[in-house]
C-alpha cells in the first residue's frame, strides 16, 4: 500500500515507555473501497520498533495501485473473516492470490514494486504493517514469503487457538521471515479464556485487538482493549523475558493479533512507501524508481 505519509522518528531520542498504554489510531478513507484505523511510530515511540505502520483495514475495491516499496517490508496479513481473494503482484515475479487466513511478506530491501487488489466481489479484512530493518540491511537484494493459513502451526486448547503465522511461542516455531527476525501470531480467546507469550530481552511487541475486549497483563502493569485498539510493549528488562498475558472474561469471545520483533534502536525517515535513515537516501531512492531501477510488473 502507498501511504502518503511524510515524517522523521529519532528512537534513540525518544522516552521509555513504562505503562501499558491502549491507542486508537486514526481513522482512514481512501475512496470507496477501503477503511483503516492507522497506527504510526510517530504518535507512539519507541515501543513499536521494529514497526513503523500498521493499518487495521478492509478493502473492498481496488485502491493503491501499482506502488513502490524501499528500505523495509511491507507484511500483509488476512484474516480469516475476509472473503473472496487478495490479488498480490510484485516486480519479484509473483503473481497469486492471498486466501483468508495468509501472510505475505515483501522485503523491499533497494526497492521492488507492489500490487495488491482483491478481486471483484471480495471483502479483505487485516493488517497492513509498515517493518523497518537496520540500515545494514537497507540495500538488500528484494525477497518475499508467503505463508498459507493451512502451513501455520497452531498452538490451541480449550481456551484458545492461534495461529503461528512466523516466528515461534512457547516452543513451536512458524516459518522465519525474509527481513529482521519477528513473531507473529493470529489467536482466538474462549470465554475466560487466556494466553501467554513470552517477550525475551531486546524485543517489542504490538498487541492488537481485532475483535472483542482484551485484558493485557506483563509483570506488575495491565490494561483492557476494546476492539481495534492496540499496545506497544517494550522489554526494557536487561536480559530476561517478560510474560506477555492476553485474556477474556466469561462474556465474550476474542480475537488478537501479535507482533515481536528485535527492536532496532536507530533513526529513520519514512515518506509514503519508503524507509531510510536520511532524507538524501529518500530522494536517492525516489530517483531509483523514477529510473526505473525497481524493475517492473509485468
Amino acid at each position: 500500500m502507498n501511504r502518503a505519509t511524510d515524517y522523521a522518528t529519532n528512537l534513540k531520542a525518544a522516552n521509555v515507555r513504562s505503562e501499558l498504554e491502549p491507542v486508537n489510531g486514526d481513522p482512514l478513507s481512501i475512496g470507496t473501497g477501503f477503511s483503516a484505523r492507522s497506527f504510526r511510530a510517530k504518535d507512539i515511540g519507541p515501543a513499536m520498533d521494529p514497526l513503523v505502520l500498521v493499518d487495521h483495514y478492509v478493502m473492498t475495491e481496488p485502491t493503491f495501485g501499482t506502488h513502490p516499496h524501499a528500505g523495509l517490508s511491507a507484511v500483509s496479513l488476512i484474516f480469516p473473516d475476509s472473503t473472496g481473494r487478495f490479488h498480490n503482484r510484485d516486480s519479484l515475479g509473483n503473481d497469486f492470490d492471498l486466501l483468508p487466513g495468509d501472510l505475505y511478506w515483501l522485503k523491499a530491501g533497494r526497492g521492488a514494486i507492489h500490487n495488491e487488489s482483491p478481486r471483484a466481489g471480495s471483502r479483505i479484512h487485516g493488517l497492513q504493517v509498515f517493518v523497518n530493518v537496520p540500515q545494514a540491511l537497507r540495500y538488500d537484494e528484494p525477497s518475499s514469503l508467503l505463508v498459507r493459513r493451512q502451513d501455520m502451526p497452531v498452538l490451541s486448547n480449550s481456551q484458545y487457538s492461534v495461529h503461528v503465522a512466523m516466528g515461534e511461542s512457547n516452543g513451536v516455531e512458524g516459518a522465519r521471515s525474509p527481513g529482521v527476525p519477528m513473531t507473529i501470531l493470529d489467536g482466538r480467546l474462549a470465554r475466560d479464556g487466556s494466553f501467554e507469550h513470552e517477550l525475551t530481552a531486546s524485543r517489542n511487541a504490538w498487541l492488537h485487538a481485532i475483535d472483542g475486549e482484551i485484558d493485557v497483563a506483563v509483570m506488575a502493569n495491565g490494561a483492557r482493549l476494546r476492539k481495534g485498539q492496540a499496545i506497544a510493549i517494550e522489554n526494557t528488562e536487561r536480559g530476561e523475558s517478560i510474560t506477555v498475558r492476553v485474556s477474556t472474561n466469561s462474556h465474550s469471545h476474542a480475537q488478537f493479533a501479535l507482533f515481536d520483533g528485535q527492536a532496532i534502536k536507530e533513526p529513520f525517515i519514512q515518506r509514503g512507501p519508503f524507509v531510510m535513515n536520511t532524507a538524501d537516501e529518500i530522494e536517492a531512492v525516489k530517483k531509483a524508481y523514477d529510473e526505473g531501477q525497481f524493475g517492473f510488473i509485468n
